[in-house]
């Protein structure tokens, strides 16, 4: 026996390098690491070093027991301070990541100052950080991060080839009301369109980088000794029922921003895991507003639009009357800078706050927020769930469709916006939403589903045993 330090059992958490993968990978390490793991936390470089800029030389030091390490992702180096190219980037991870990523877990094994890795909890996408912990023989654990309905819907994707639906004859598919047609054939998963689909299905090629790769990856998925989905039974029940009967082991924690409510205060935990520096700012211009009278929009990390889009976006919150909170990153607009025009800003003055990035958590949970106006992320609807907030839905790419979906039909705290935004009907939906009766009952419903997801992460709650359980049975750790 070495000394104490060496008896801890040790996780090596691989998220895929997109802020949306990376948040809810550096909760689930801070949990590991509350119940005593030890935890190596991987980046790419690429995004190591956007870390280091935003928050500054010393931030990834880490603890003794919380370290943070890289692998390369295979790309060309960059300096930019954005969401790389995800085509690009899915290729070069598939080609290149498994050797280093080998390299990394043979030198933490050698290491004198770092109990031997235990177990590698790899993203849902990063299949080789399974292959990897086969080849060490360890146990090896993927957390999807995104729906268990979205995960449902990347699973039918040979189906829609069996079915002669994928690949489409031309782009013709886009316009001429195929997306329509209703797909009633899926387990687990109902009021389903083409057009709810993960986005990487309309495609005219099926050896298009993305769906082939969310089609290999999802079924990858299923030979894991186990999956972590960041959600709660009653959410998704009918999806989760259909993945429990093909894989053995998963485990529903979610949602993780509320499991960690029980994490120790320390400097460990208060690290937040932002690619983009965090406008606080937006927390105080918050405080002094009354109750659920606030438009929250935020399109997420990757979402790009046309320079119409944002300006009907721009146009239909200033018509809508309501004082807003808009997150505008810099790289929004594709291929170019957003630029707002002067008017807008005279339209809006003094009820319009416009930033570049926000503790969005922090946001959702704020009593002045009335409605969130989404690309229909993951984080970000459960992220609103926690809040009670009801959304507005602009679904961008990826499952984004499926939860935009969900959210409007099953869970019923959701309006859809028109795909070619125009700002009469944004300013529409915003009234709708923040006046009228639908609003009011999206609200309420919200509100109930804050209720079950708090009461799933209590203690002795459903999603935090599942959490014990998974330490146990699926990490082999029984502290």
């Amino acid at each position: 026996m070495g000394s104490l330090g060496t008896t801890k059992p040790h996780a090596v958490c691989i998220p895929y390098p997109a802020q949306g993968h990376v948040t809810p990978m550096m909760q689930l390490a801070k949990l590991l690491h509350s119940r005593g793991f030890h935890v190596t936390f991987v980046n790419t470089e690429f995004n190591h070093k956007r870390f280091l800029r935003n928050k500054g030389p010393e931030s990834l030091q880490g603890l003794p027991d919380f370290r943070f390490e890289t692998i390369p992702d295979g790309l060309p180096p960059s300096n930019r301070d954005a969401t790389q190219d995800i085509p690009a980037l899915c290729e070069s991870i598939r080609r290149t990541c498994l050797g280093p990523f080998l390299e990394l877990l043979a030198k933490l094994n050698s290491s004198a100052d770092v109990p031997p890795v235990s177990c590698v909890v790899s993203d849902g996408v990063m299949g080789f950080g399974v292959e990897a912990a086969r080849k060490v023989g360890i146990p090896d654990v993927q957390l999807w991060t995104a729906s268990a309905c979205g995960f449902m819907a990347y699973l039918q994707y040979d189906e829609l080839v069996r079915k002669g639906i994928v690949p489409f004859g031309d782009e013709e598919f886009l316009t001429d009301g195929t997306l329509d047609t209703p797909a009633d054939w899926i387990p687990g998963l109902r009021d389903m369109r083409l057009k709810d689909f993960p986005s990487f299905m309309r495609v005219t090629d099926i050896n298009e980088i993305m769906f082939d790769y969310l089609r290999v990856e999802s079924q990858n998925c299923l030979k894991s000794s186990a999956i972590i989905f960041n959600t709660f039974d009653e959410f998704e029940t009918e999806a989760l029922e259909v993945i429990a009967s093909k894989v053995p082991n998963i485990h529903t924690i979610g949602p993780l921003p509320l499991l960690c409510r029980h994490l120790p205060k320390n400097e460990l935990m208060s690290f937040r895991s932002s690619l983009w520096k965090e406008d606080s700012e937006c927390l105080r211009w918050l405080d002094d507003k009354e109750p659920n009278s606030i438009v929250y929009v935020n399109y997420g990390s990757i979402t790009v639009m046309t320079d119409q889009h944002l300006k009907e976006f721009a146009w239909g919150l200033a018509n809508s009357k309501h004082p807003f909170l808009w997150i505008v990153r810099p790289d929004v607009v594709m291929g170019d800078s957003a630029i707002l025009p002067e008017e807008f800003f005279e339209e809006i003055k003094g009820r319009g706050m416009i930033a570049n990035w926000c503790p969005q958590d922090k946001v959702l949970s704020h009593p002045s927020v009335g409605v969130f106006l989404t690309h229909c992320g993951w984080n970000s609807i459960l992220e609103t769930v926690c809040g009670g907030v009801p959304v507005i839905c602009w679904p961008f790419f990826a499952e984004q469709q499926t939860n935009c979906r969900y959210s409007c039909i099953t869970w019923g705290m959701g309006m859809e916006v028109n795909t070619d935004v125009k700002r009469d009907d944004i300013a529409k939906l915003v009234k709708e939403m923040m006046e009228g009766d639908k609003g009011k009952q999206m609200r309420q419903k919200a509100q109930e589903w804050k209720k079950i997801a708090t009461e799933a992460t209590e203690i002795g709650g459903g999603s935090y045993k599942n959490f014990d359980r998974c330490i146990k049975e699926a990490l082999h750790y029984d502290h």
